[in-house]
């Protein structure tokens, strides 16, 4: 490699609109605690009754990273079977926020010179669609490529709802979308797409001759100190773990943490991470400690477009980043939801603040557009928080 140049299937339909469904740098628990802080209180407080709403996600845990330590705040329960609280080193699927996973490996190796923003489809991946060939890595990565979703094709959402556990190949999944036309003219629009990261993971195994697992491990993994972080193919999660929840009140809430396989989701969001270790990570990701000043500045272009789903306040889209202007400051970061939980992982622009936001419950614009909105401010509230504003 080279180096761097510079330093339960009877719910699964109501749980998943398929497309809906797929769409730090030292341990916060070795560190000490953050002294007590005005806010902690009110914090607590919108937690707790974000959880206790009807429709709120059984559990929720926020880790505040700042110059002064670490607060940790939960409510609810990791587990409804046992009650106990939520903890940083519980596994969790990360949803979306695998998207900025695959794009701090590519930019490491647009770094490293091994990429190109501008090297395309056709040089790097010339078996896919030839319709496809034009489009370039940082359009993939900044979601302008035009490329279909294979989350919509009616062939995979056949095969996930049949199957939930199935075993895809994830290397093959762009399969599922390989004969429709492109969206639009690459670069002319935003559209949030899965496909996109799943060809960004293509490109870097192409441009390294190494398996994509491989790559998180050498350019992630190990620079940041990230021990609890994987990339598995099957439906199991590493206990201990957050139990995520399809929530629809008046039934009881149904554990769907191991519903869905990985596979199906890869580099578009399959990986199964901690709040200690997403701490970490976010951390390492916008203070710099994976690539230099000008890949940064790339990565760094906004466009209009809002993650999926949208962060706190006004949202704009980067390379596998996104900003969130709320009104007490700016954050980048990435936001995701899989069936049973919704992620938030954002930090100042320098890394040294950071916010990792964890519920358990899948909430989205289709399917909870109300909590979403709930959740979007509650969000603003413990940003606002971690700048130590109002």
């Amino acid at each position: 490699m080279p180096r761097r140049a510079t330093p339960s299937r009877t719910r699964l339909t109501a749980v998943c609109a398929v497309a809906a469904c797929l769409t730090a740098l030292a341990p916060a628990t070795a560190r000490a605690a953050a002294p007590a802080d005005p806010s902690d209180g009110r914090l607590q407080r919108l937690a707790r009754e974000f959880v206790g709403a009807p429709d709120g996600p059984p559990g929720l845990i926020a880790v505040l990273r700042d110059e002064k330590g670490t607060r940790v705040v939960r409510a609810g329960t990791a587990d409804l079977a046992t009650g106990r609280p939520p903890r940083t080193g519980d596994h969790m699927r990360i949803a979306s926020t695998a998207k900025a996973f695959s794009a701090a490996v590519a930019l490491s190796l647009v770094d490293r010179q091994a990429l190109g923003l501008d090297d395309t489809v056709g040089r790097r991946l010339p078996e896919l669609p030839r319709a496809w060939h034009r489009v370039t890595l940082r359009q993939l990565l900044q979601h302008t490529s035009g490329l279909p979703d294979y989350t919509l094709s009616p062939a995979f959402v056949r095969q996930v709802t049949t199957d939930p556990h199935h075993r895809f190949d994830s290397r093959r999944l762009l399969d599922y979308v390989a004969g429709d036309p492109l969206g639009f003219r690459p670069g002319s629009r935003y559209r949030y797409s899965n496909s996109d990261n799943i060809a960004v993971a293509l490109m870097a195994e192409s441009a390294t001759g190494t398996p994509y697992e491989e790559l998180l491990k050498i350019l992630v993994d190990r620079p940041l100190g990230l021990r609890d972080t994987t990339l598995p193919q099957g439906y199991r999660l590493p206990r201990p773990y957050l139990h995520g929840y399809d929530v629809a009140p008046p039934a009881a809430p149904e554990d769907v943490s191991e519903v869905l396989g990985a596979s199906g989701v890869w580099a578009s969001g399959g990986i199964v991470s901690t709040p200690a270790d997403l701490t970490r990570f976010v951390r390492g990701y916008t203070g710099g400690a994976l690539y230099g000043a000008p890949v940064t500045r790339e990565q760094r272009r906004w466009i209009a477009g809002a993650s999926e789903p949208a962060g706190p306040g006004r949202n704009a889209a980067g390379l596998g980043l996104f900003r969130y202007g709320t009104r007490c400051g700016t954050v980048l970061g990435h936001t995701g939801n899989f069936p049973g939980y919704t992620q938030l992982i954002a930090a100042t622009p320098d890394g040294r603040r950071s916010l990792t936001f964890s519920v358990t419950r899948q909430i989205n614009e289709s399917t909870a557009p109300d909590l979403l909105r709930r959740l979007r401010a509650v969000q603003e509230d413990f940003v606002c928080a971690l700048l130590n504003r109002r």
